[in-house]
């Protein structure tokens, strides 16, 4: 397996590949979810009881963390979380990584989880930093914004270098954390299965499953935690 996605066919010079298939039907399950919104019932069955429930646990979560903005952390942590598990638990589904067709001695699966993708997870680690320090800009104002990283003081200007560099290992760490996970996970599933059939690979899909929603708990908390750090201001942590 590559470390991104195999090409199906190309669009043009654009590679159609086996994870951005996956993306889009994980899309799709989200606009059918959100499609279903529509009828909700006034007394909820229990489905609906249990989705009012995590997303009233989730709401609760991220209000203890940053009450003042949780209005505006929560649709994006609330976004990751359900992007990440679905791409994450959509390559445990059977076809996945094993179902494919062979170009020349190589073969080629029809869809792998799009996590499993480095361009997919450095993507979504992009869209959680760009978010982020948008949200800061808006909620402290651009002029405290920057001293966080500029200042005439040479002491607290080198620190605010440390802070810039702090960002781009932030990137790379949530990049990297999630694709190693999943990556690693689907390539020995693949190989158990390979080997044996039935039974054996059973535990290793129960502990994917396990990895799969801790992954995208930690994804999701960790852009939390740095939203409401930098759309803190210094006025508030002084107090």
């Amino acid at each position: 397996m590559n470390f991104a996605g195999e090409p199906l066919f190309y669009i043009g010079a654009f590679p159609f590949t086996n994870t951005l298939l996956d993306t889009l039907i994980v899309d799709l399950l989200i606009i059918a979810g959100l499609f279903g919104l529509r009828h909700l019932k006034k007394t909820p069955g229990f489905f609906q009881n249990m989705v009012e429930y995590i997303i009233d646990g989730f709401y609760s979560l991220t209000a203890s963390i940053s009450p003042k903005n949780v209005n505006k952390i929560f649709p994006y942590f609330a976004s990751f979380f359900l992007v990440i598990i679905l791409a994450n638990l959509s390559g445990l589904l059977p076809g996945f990584a094993t179902i494919g067709f062979f170009h020349g001695k190589e073969f080629t699966p029809l869809l792998r989880a799009t996590t499993s993708d480095i361009n997919t997870t450095l993507g979504l680690a992009l869209v959680s930093a760009v978010a982020t320090h948008i949200l800061a800009i808006q909620t402290v104002g651009i002029k405290e914004y920057l001293s966080r990283y500029f200042s005439f003081n040479p002491l607290y200007l080198f620190v605010g270098f440390l802070e810039l560099v702090g960002e781009f290992t932030k990137v790379v760490s949530l990049s990297f954390r999630l694709f190693g996970n999943v990556f690693a996970g689907e390539i020995v599933i693949s190989t158990i299965s390979s080997i044996f059939a039935f039974i054996a690979p059973l535990p290793f899909l129960a502990l994917e499953v396990i990895v799969g929603v801790v992954q995208a708990l930690v994804f999701s908390m960790l852009t939390m935690a740095f939203m409401s750090i930098l759309m803190t201001s210094h006025k508030e942590e002084a107090h």
